[in-house]
């Protein structure tokens, strides 16, 4: 069974960075995609970048509000997923979760760029003040 572990996040003005990682076990991770997602209070988990390695070539697709300012990457020797987040700002804040392609019985379901992720990390809080 998928278990998505992640770290990072925490407190930061506006114009700060971050990093968050996300150890991914018991998932074929090297040939899914794999994804950061956001929710904030209120609101829907929105998808913000997406990432699929194919013969040593990376595939990254992006949402327009995260869109030079986050960087998604992975290291398939670890089995790691990260999300570099600079220049944040305010509207960043909320709840962030890494997620893998698929869907699991009975459990939270979204698409971005066309690709359902139904694997879920814990979550982790990123604040963002101005």
């Amino acid at each position: 069974q998928a278990q998505l572990v992640q770290s990072g996040g925490g407190s930061v003005q506006a114009g700060g960075s971050l990093r968050l990682s996300c150890i991914v076990s018991g998932y074929p991770y090297s040939m899914h995609y794999m994804a950061w997602f956001r929710q904030a209070p209120g609101s829907e988990r929105q998808g913000l970048a997406s990432i699929k390695s194919v013969d040593y070539t990376d595939y990254t697709y992006y949402a327009d509000s995260v869109k030079g300012r986050f960087t998604i990457s992975a290291d398939n020797a670890k089995n790691t997923l990260y999300l570099q987040m600079n220049n944040l700002r305010p509207e960043d804040t909320g709840m962030y979760y890494c997620a893998a392609e698929g869907r699991s019985e009975g459990g939270t379901w979204y698409l971005f760029g066309g690709i359902g992720f139904g694997y879920w990390g814990q979550g982790t809080q990123v604040t963002v003040s101005s």
